[in-house]
């Protein structure tokens, strides 16, 4: 496991949202911050494939009863929408059709036993090397015929400019409610992204949030700089059955495709910081986001829970 001093946490070494424009530099940090041994939560060749990679697709972890009862419980929490207040819902753009449900493991409880559960929460734990809380969690649901892109972006770039997060020490973890296919939108990555760190041009609007959330137009790279990253790396999709468990990187370029088939995607979102990490004012912005996007305060660790969650 690394080691690092409080000074250099909280020293600025991803500079982004910049006037004099767009600047490519290679990541300070370790992309997996525990050494591998047996008892580690994923093989060997799965933790270097996400040293590699910046993601890793795991499969067959949940019994067809599990994802059976968290597929009901999201069907349940998308048609009671007016129940959830509004901070925590977004729409589609050009529609009143639910895009986003967030604070997602306070308003469910078996989503709430989900993000504890050893199977993410644990290997969360490995990946960062430190206890780790929920930064954000979300339910995200692209409907079929009519549910839009999500722009190529480096979650970290976000997180450290608006939200105040310092080191890339933190990761993603989807799960997937719906089969997603290579044709009705599923998540694109950039392999290989997640070692360089893209400072995007333009100063943060004042709660630049309100439409980033809709479409995120600040704080994303260069169509030039997309273009090369696409052209040195590639780009893949993270494709299975409902069930399947994506881990990505919080700096790994990734974004999806609109969805035009009558075939719904939908996955339950995590996002793991280490305590080590916890949030502080934002490098980018003038105030930061709102709680529902970002834990603040003084976040506890997350108690890890073994067994079945349904």
């Amino acid at each position: 496991m690394n080691i690092q001093t409080k000074t250099d946490v909280f020293q600025d070494i991803y500079p982004t949202r910049l006037r004099e424009g767009e600047r490519l530099t290679e990541r300070t940090d370790p992309v997996l911050w525990s050494d591998w041994t047996d008892a580690a939560p994923i093989s060997k060749d799965e933790a270097d494939s996400y040293s590699r990679n910046g993601y890793l697709v795991r499969r067959d972890l949940f019994s067809p009863e599990e994802v059976k009862a968290l597929i009901h419980a999201s069907s349940d929490l998308r048609g009671g929408g007016t129940r959830i207040s509004s901070e925590d819902l977004v729409t589609e753009p050009d529609g009143d059709a639910v895009r986003t449900i967030f604070r997602l493991d306070r308003h469910s409880s078996i989503f709430s036993r989900l993000a504890r559960d050893t199977r993410l929460a644990g290997t969360a734990r490995f990946l960062l090397g430190d206890d780790v809380y929920l930064h954000q969690s979300r339910l995200n649901y692209k409907p079929g015929f009519t549910g839009k892109e999500f722009y190529w972006h480096s979650d970290f770039e976000t997180w450290h400019a608006e939200d105040g997060m310092p080191r890339m020490r933190a990761v993603s973890a989807s799960l997937l409610l719906t089969d997603n296919s290579e044709v009705n939108g599923p998540l694109m990555l950039i392999p290989g992204s997640h070692k360089h760190f893209i400072a995007c041009q333009g100063e943060t609007p004042d709660d630049n949030h309100k439409s980033s959330l809709k479409k995120q137009e600040v704080g994303v790279p260069s169509q030039k700089t997309l273009a090369e990253m696409a052209e040195r790396f590639g780009i893949d999709t993270a494709t299975g059955p409902a069930g399947t468990l994506i881990f990505f990187e919080c700096n790994t370029l990734h974004g999806s495709n609109g969805n035009i088939t009558p075939f719904p995607r939908s996955n339950a979102f995590f996002v793991f910081n280490a305590m080590s990490n916890a949030v502080t004012h934002p490098f980018a912005a003038q105030k930061p986001r709102p709680d529902f996007l970002a834990e603040r305060g003084s976040p506890e660790p997350l108690k890890v829970t073994n067994g079945r969650i349904a």
